[in-house]
Formats: structure tokens, C-alpha cells, sequence
């Protein structure tokens, strides 16, 4: 299978090609030239496979024979090594755990399918690789873990001053060895500008083989559709429409949803829920798309205010807001909606999200009372709430003591290094880092 830009301004180019660039060469994202429909015997099977046989099957019917199906099996097999629960809060409302990963983020599924692929391909070609990654608090730590020690790759992490969590900072810094932690002093938007500038260096691109391991990437993007079908095969009851609710920053979860749907998985509908960064919502409600800075907020993985994979998403749509709104509802909520959410989910379910789980949680009630009350809805809980501080004094009161990935991570020594928001420092980095 071949992919294209979205920019349509470049050849279409294999998967290895994809993979290891990462942003096409005119700009734009990669996509799918044919997304497969997926046989009547998956379907079939679905509930009886294990998470790793659902991702092998996926992750085949893309690649095709662009790696042996041993070496792919055990790819998605090493991926998928931890659980991915469903858990019941209502009789029509559900969570899907995607935090029981080694750093406690649905962004370990992305990142340990892509270091796997690209160590692939680079042993193929026995070449080094510079990875660079802008991070607004998950991805950079699920990259990190992904990446640490991989031979031939040094990896470049960019993160906010001051705009993730002391937990999420300490996932982040405290590798070393090939892993590079770079605090800019700016936004996230401001990192993942200085990222795609980098990716689209010519003088950099002739010196370094260079790519992104933010889901810019096709290799992040695609085994994010893996647990959508893995959330369907636990559902008992199917009779009632299937409607998922994501909680959306730079919206590649949302966008590897829609993959799955194209492949055939039976949903009826996604909610997009945003914190008050709403370009999206906004969009949906108004066919208006403008990108506007990024806020803070508690829910800090979403602070994005022009989301790269919108560009996926309109490729999907056909640029059609007709169309967005049919399969997308799209909201939006503030922070002191989401404390409410986290209070009331603890207190009247017994169960505590971390904030972005609450933002989509309130994404569903918002669902469930306007459009359709009688939706089978399944929230994304994306990452453990004891590592942010609106969420980990309620944790620890609860548990007593933090969980042993974060346990393991509370002495470790950080090593990062400051830059301004200029981009000719952060490339000068990138060349002394030869």
C-alpha cells in the first residue's frame, strides 16, 4: 500500500518511506491511499481475540507484506503486553482503560508499535535516525519509554515551561543516554512548530534522516485504531448504537477511531470533547476552522489550538462539514466543569478519572441528554490521574501510595536543557548532536 500527503503536493511513497520521514515532504500528513475493509471472519472472531492477535490483524490488512508477518506479529504481540479493561460506570455508559502501559499513557500503544517498526527498518538499512517529538504532557514520556536505548536512534523531546505536570516533566527527563529532554519556553503549539520546522529543514533533511514521533506519524497513528475494536469485541451488548467519546488535543486518537470505523467496526457516532481549547467544536458549529494559541489548562495533553491531525480528519470527510457533523459531535468544557466531573464520577460511581477521561466523560453526558439516550458510550480514559496534581491527592487518599511506574521514577536525577522559543538554537542543538 502506498501513502499520500495531504498537502497533495508530493508522490505517493511506500511505508518505510513514511515511517522514517514522518511529515511528507511538501508539508503535509500521510494517509492511507486505500483504507481495507476488514473480512466477515474478523468479525466473526473479534470477541474471542486477544489484544495482540487485534492488532497483529489490523496492523497486517495496512502494511501487507512490507514486513514478515513473524516480525510483525511480534511487533504488535510486544506492543500490546499490557491490559486495555473496559469498566462499566452505568448501564449504558463504560470507560476504556488505556493507561496501564509503562508510562500510564494511551499514547504507549502508539509510541512502542513505532519504535518497534522503525528499529525494524533502520536494521534494514543500517542507518541512524534523529527522532524529534513536541510533547504537551503524554506523548513525550510514552516516546521516551519507546525509544530508550533503541540502536541507531537519539530522540529529541520538546515540552512546554512550566505546562506539564512534575510527574509528566520527570517522565520525560530523566532517561539520559539517547533520549534528549529540551524545555522551551513557550506553548505546545510553540514546540510543535519548532518540530515541523525541523522536519523541514532541507539542509538538516540532507545531513540526518530525520522524523516525528508526535501522530503527525502514520506509524503512531494507525495502532491507535487497534483498542477501538478491542473495546467493541468486550461490549456484551451490541444491539444499541456504539458511540465513543475521545478526549481530542491534537486529535489522533479521534483520528485512528475513524480509521476503524472506515475499516468496518460498527460505530455510530464520536464525540470529540475538547477542554477551552475549541478550535474544533468551534468548527463544528460554526464550518469555521481557525486556529487560534493555546490555553492552559488542568487538562494540559489537550492544550492544542491547531491540531495537526485536522488535516486527516478533512481528508476523511472530504473537506465536507456535512459530513463532520454526521459522525462527529464536537464539545467543549472548562476547568471547573471538569473538577465537577471528577467529583461527581468518584463520588456517585466510586470511580476517578484523570482529567481528560473527565472532559470526555462530560463529553458523553453532553451526548446522551442532546442527541441520543439510548447510545451504548464508551469514554477513552487516556492516563492515570495520579499524575496530575488536580487528581493525585484524591488518588493517594485512596490508594496510599503511588503506583510503581511513577513510584519507580520519584528519585531519579532530571536532565534537560532550556531553549528560547528560536528556532536557529534549537537547530544548532540538533547539529552538535551528531
Amino acid at each position: 500500500m502506498l501513502y499520500y500527503s495531504t498537502q497533495k503536493q508530493s508522490e505517493p511513497v511506500e511505508l518505510r518511506y513514511a515511517v522514517l520521514k514522518g511529515l511528507a515532504d511538501d508539508g503535509g500528513l500521510y494517509m492511507p491511499q486505500n483504507i481495507p475493509l476488514l473480512p466477515q471472519e474478523f468479525w466473526d472472531n473479534l470477541p474471542h481475540m486477544s489484544l495482540g492477535e487485534i492488532g497483529y490483524r489490523v496492523a497486517k490488512s495496512f502494511l501487507g507484506n512490507a514486513i514478515p508477518d513473524e516480525e510483525l506479529k511480534k511487533i504488535c504481540y510486544d506492543t500490546l503486553s499490557f491490559e486495555i479493561p473496559l469498566v462499566k460506570i452505568d448501564e449504558n455508559m463504560r470507560t476504556l482503560e488505556l493507561f496501564h502501559g509503562p508510562t500510564m499513557a494511551f499514547k504507549d500503544v502508539g509510541a512502542r508499535f513505532m519504535s518497534r517498526l522503525m528499529g525494524f527498518f533502520l536494521s534494514e538499512k543500517q542507518q541512524n535516525l534523529k527522532v524529534i517529538v513536541a510533547t504537551s504532557g503524554d506523548t513525550g514520556s510514552a516516546v521516551a519509554a519507546g525509544f530508550f536505548n533503541v540502536p541507531g536512534i537519539e530522540v529529541y523531546v520538546l515540552f512546554p515551561r512550566n505546562k506539564v505536570s512534575p510527574l509528566q516533566q520527570k517522565q520525560i527527563t530523566t532517561w539520559g543516554g539517547n533520549i534528549h529532554a529540551l524545555e522551551i519556553e513557550g506553548t505546545f503549539d510553540d514546540c510543535q512548530a519548532l518540530a515541523k520546522k525541523a522536519l523541514g529543514d532541507k539542509e538538516l533533511n540532507t545531513k540526518y534522516l530525520l522524523t516525528s514521533a508526535n501522530s503527525i506519524n502514520i506509524a503512531r497513528l494507525l495502532p491507535q485504531s487497534f483498542y477501538y475494536f478491542h473495546a467493541a469485541a468486550q461490549l456484551n451488548n451490541t444491539s444499541r448504537p456504539l458511540v465513543f467519546s475521545v478526549p481530542s488535543g491534537n486529535f489522533g486518537n479521534l483520528s485512528a477511531g475513524l480509521l476503524a470505523k472506515k475499516m468496518g467496526l460498527n460505530v455510530h457516532r464520536f464525540v470529540a470533547a475538547t477542554n477551552s481549547n475549541d478550535v474544533v467544536p468551534v468548527y463544528f458549529h460554526t464550518a469555521r476552522y481557525h486556529p487560534v494559541p493555546s490555553q492552559q489548562t488542568i487538562s494540559n495533553a489537550m492544550d492544542v489550538g491547531n491540531p495537526s491531525n485536522y488535516a486527516r480528519m478533512m481528508e476523511l470527510f472530504g473537506n465536507d462539514h456535512q459530513q463532520f457533523r454526521k459522525k462527529i459531535y464536537a464539545c467543549s468544557f472548562s476547568d471547573e466543569q471538569t473538577r465537577q466531573a471528577i467529583h461527581h464520577l468518584l463520588n456517585n460511581h466510586q470511580y476517578l478519572p484523570d482529567p481528560h477521561g473527565a472532559v470526555a466523560w462530560l463529553g458523553t453526558r453532553e451526548y446522551l441528554e442532546k442527541e441520543n439516550n439510548d447510545a451504548n458510550v464508551i469514554f477513552l480514559e487516556t492516563a492515570h490521574p495520579a499524575k496530575f496534581p488536580e487528581t493525585l491527592p484524591l488518588y493517594m487518599k485512596m490508594k496510599g501510595s503511588l503506583p510503581d511506574q511513577l513510584k519507580a521514577i520519584e528519585n531519579k536525577q532530571e536532565q534537560f536543557v532550556s531553549l528560547p522559543n528560536d528556532y536557529s538554537q534549537l537547530k544548532q542543538l540538533l547539529m552538535e548532536g551528531d
